[in-house]
């Protein structure tokens, strides 16, 4: 199983600066890594950051969590399919949302052999100072990508002074107490403290593995595997029954009377079924908040 960590954060912030070092860290300790950089335009200049040594795709014109979901499904696919490496760092744009990040990278049909460890999110200590200046819409994104990470750097703290710096602490703990927040220049950070991380909620065997960072993780992903059929209705009922704390579900659903299981996505309330031509496993990729104490439909417990 392969490790996957997600770098967030807007343009400026230092999350190249962060990759490069880590990277070096990981070569350091022997550990390959391989790279996914996201760009929204046609020509990608950090890329140069990553040496011929490391696997890298790369993905321009397109956000990972809208019209590029699918190109980095099929990115994460040829990386298992054709290269050889032990963790992959995904360098999100600086416009991508992290929940719709998490989605387009956990697809179902690959999701037993990815690990997420979390989302680590790079907050420009200047900008978030400067916040107010900002257009409403993206003051909001920049609000998101600090509220669903799971490890938070205050990056360029060296350009303020010691009143500033308590301010900024005080502040995003605020809007995410959950995670963990380092004051960094540089975008250094010590890979112990990413190699702690654990965001991924898995269902193996009826058993629910919990985050083991020491605190709860509460934006996690829970794969669901089916043992038996369900009509639609049934399996819609179930879905509305689930809290709004339930963000994104897909994969794939068997159905009474389908010859394979139907293609399922939920996302913003509305479901949407697709027929599948060809035999999928029967299993669900969950997106969310404290998704692990949700019922799930045709356990035991329901």
């Amino acid at each position: 199983m392969k490790d996957v960590y997600l770098f967030s954060g807007f343009l400026g912030s230092g999350k190249t600066s962060m990759l490069t070092d880590v990277i070096r860290q990981l070569k350091e300790k022997g550990i390959k890594p391989a790279v996914i950089m996201n760009e929204f335009g046609k020509l990608n200049f950090d890329s140069q950051a990553v040496d011929d040594e490391v696997p890298l795709k790369e993905m321009l014109e397109g956000c990972i969590c809208c019209s590029g979901s699918e190109k980095t499904e099929a990115q994460i696919q040829s990386l298992l399919a054709n290269e050889q490496f032990d963790v992959l760092i995904i360098e999100t744009t600086g416009v991508a949302h992290p929940v719709e990040a998490l989605n387009a990278v956990y697809s179902p049909l690959f999701a037993d052999q990815l690990n997420i460890k979390g989302i680590v999110t790079v907050v420009d200590s200047k900008l978030w100072l400067d916040r107010n200046t900002l257009s409403p819409q993206v003051r909001s994104l920049f609000l998101e990508q600090i509220r669903h990470a799971h490890l938070l750097l205050a990056n360029k703290i060296d350009l303020l002074n010691e009143s500033e710096q308590a301010k900024i602490v005080y502040e995003i703990q605020q809007v995410n107490p959950n995670a963990f927040l380092l004051q960094t220049t540089n975008g250094r950070v010590p890979l112990k403290l990413l190699e702690q991380l654990q965001s991924t909620v898995r269902k193996e065997q009826g058993d629910i593995q919990s985050a083991k960072i020491g605190i709860h993780l509460h934006l996690s992903s829970r794969l669901v595997e089916f043992k038996e059929h369900f009509t639609q209705q049934q399996f819609e009922e179930w879905v509305r029954s689930l809290p709004s704390t339930v963000y994104r579900m897909k994969g794939y659903v068997p159905i009474e009377g389908m010859k394979n299981p139907m293609l399922f996505q939920y996302a913003y309330g509305l479901v949407q079924w697709l027929p599948e031509y060809i035999k999928m496993q029967p299993q669900i990729v969950i997106i969310g908040e404290n998704i692990d104490q949700i019922s799930i439909i045709g356990e035991k417990s329901m």
